[in-house]
């Protein structure tokens, strides 16, 4: 039985590398929030909330998965 804590089936935050096509919508090395979705995932796809503050799928190729401090990702959510 694996443990929760060492492995995550999504991230929960995100960096964005590539906003070519999204200049609204995404900016270049901001950190996002993940949405959990198996399908989207499946289709090489995540689902982030945006700029404009809604989740939307994007090509995972855009993203890196990034750890962030729990203290940051406590204020992360409260905005969100």
């Amino acid at each position: 039985m694996q443990n929760r804590r060492t492995k995550k089936a999504h991230p929960s935050f995100v960096a964005c590398v590539d906003n070519s096509g999204y200049l609204a919508s995404l900016e270049l090395h901001k950190i996002y929030r993940v949405i959990p979705d198996e399908d989207a995932a499946q289709d090489g796809d995540i689902r982030v909330i945006d700029e404009s503050g809604e989740d939307y799928l994007y090509s995972a190729d855009r993203f890196i998965p990034i750890e962030v401090p729990k203290a940051l990702e406590r204020s992360i959510l409260r905005a969100t």
